[in-house]
């Protein structure tokens, strides 16, 4: 018997940064995002042999143990360690044997939610191997304890739900960490002009995402006018680009990007630097008229929007840069497991 699941990666079109504590304590933050046909996979196969196997394809990262409730953290295991530690905690669960591996579609630092995604797939196979019977709500939410509350892991809240739920949703985050996930009806065409028209470009570096983030949350815990106000305006964003993907004003999606990546900036040190700076120019010279960097920033992907047919021109231009536009489509499904007898 072998358990699989995968949850897809997402991408986050307006709002980011207003998910994270203490602004949307305070001040109630909102996303949008949707998730994309690049994921993470579990298997789960049960042993015998007294042994808990942890293998990280993607990161070459493997480690047996002896089987038990509690297990010491390996760096590059924290997370299906975490999960395990929390089920059996959670629901009084007998120590366990078995093979967990796991794969991600990605680089690690990619700014596509990678972690919380982690997470639920790790999440998902567990669940149906006990078959615990969850919401996608008590799903996500249990993923983001595990992150931000057992392993300390600096974040936001989009990530878990986005991984959990799939599909392009508006995401409202309210005081006592409640989360509202509002899923989108969008009209098909709409979203093949989106995709057509909206590269995805990996730097070539990846980046610690929990540094730019303590930034940003000690930035709003001090009240930082320039954050705060950055933050407010990117929460405003989110509403606009709701509207103009619902109403089919695709380009404004845009120009939404643009105006948001320089308000993205000022929220914290680290988000750019000179080899983004010099991509995200290099894109507009060529006919983007907008983009933002995935994620908390520093690295990973980047997200331009290309009107028209200028995608053709834009791509030929950022392959000089050295790094890869990596093909992607919208995909609609959220968190799935299955067992294979």
């Amino acid at each position: 018997m072998i358990i699989r699941s995968k949850a897809p990666l997402r991408l986050g079109l307006a709002g980011g940064g207003t998910d994270v504590s203490p602004y949307s304590d305070d001040y109630g933050g909102a996303i949008l995002n949707s998730t994309i046909n690049l994921h993470v996979y579990t298997s789960i196969e049960p042993t015998q042999d007294g042994l808990i196997h942890l293998h990280s394809l993607d990161l070459g990262v493997e480690a047996k143990l002896k089987s038990q409730a509690i297990l010491d953290d390996i760096d590059g295991l924290s997370l299906p360690i975490g999960v395990y530690h929390r089920l059996v905690k959670d629901y009084k669960l007998d120590a366990q044997s078995f093979k967990l591996t796991t794969y991600v579609d990605v680089p690690k630092g990619s700014g596509l939610g990678t972690s919380s995604t982690i997470t639920v797939s790790i999440l998902g196979a567990f669940l149906e191997w006990f078959q615990i019977k969850l919401t996608d709500y008590e799903i996500a939410r249990l993923a983001y304890e595990i992150e931000r509350e057992d392993l300390n892991m600096a974040g936001g809240k989009q990530d878990q739900y986005a991984a959990t739920f799939g599909g392009v949703n508006f995401m409202e985050f309210q005081q006592n960490d409640t989360v509202i996930v509002n899923p989108l009806r969008v009209n098909p065409d709409y979203m093949s002009e989106l995709e057509h028209n909206l590269i995805l470009y990996y730097t070539g570096t990846s980046r610690l995402s929990a540094a730019i983030i303590e930034k940003q949350s000690s930035a709003f815990k001090q009240k930082s006018t320039k954050s705060v106000e950055a933050a407010h305006k990117i929460k405003e964003q989110a509403i606009s680009m709701k509207q103009a993907l619902l109403t089919g004003d695709i380009d404004r999606i845009g120009v939404i990007l643009d105006e948001g990546w320089q308000f993205k900036k000022e929220m914290a040190s680290g988000i750019t630097n000179e080899v983004i700076d010099n991509i995200y120019a290099t894109a507009k010279r060529a006919g983007a008229i907008g983009g933002k960097i995935s994620g908390a920033g520093g690295g990973g992907y980047m997200t331009l929007y290309c009107p028209e047919n200028t995608r053709h021109r834009v791509t030929k231009e950022l392959e000089t840069l050295g790094g890869k536009v990596q093909p992607f489509s919208f995909d609609p499904i959220g968190l799935t497991s299955w067992t294979n007898y």
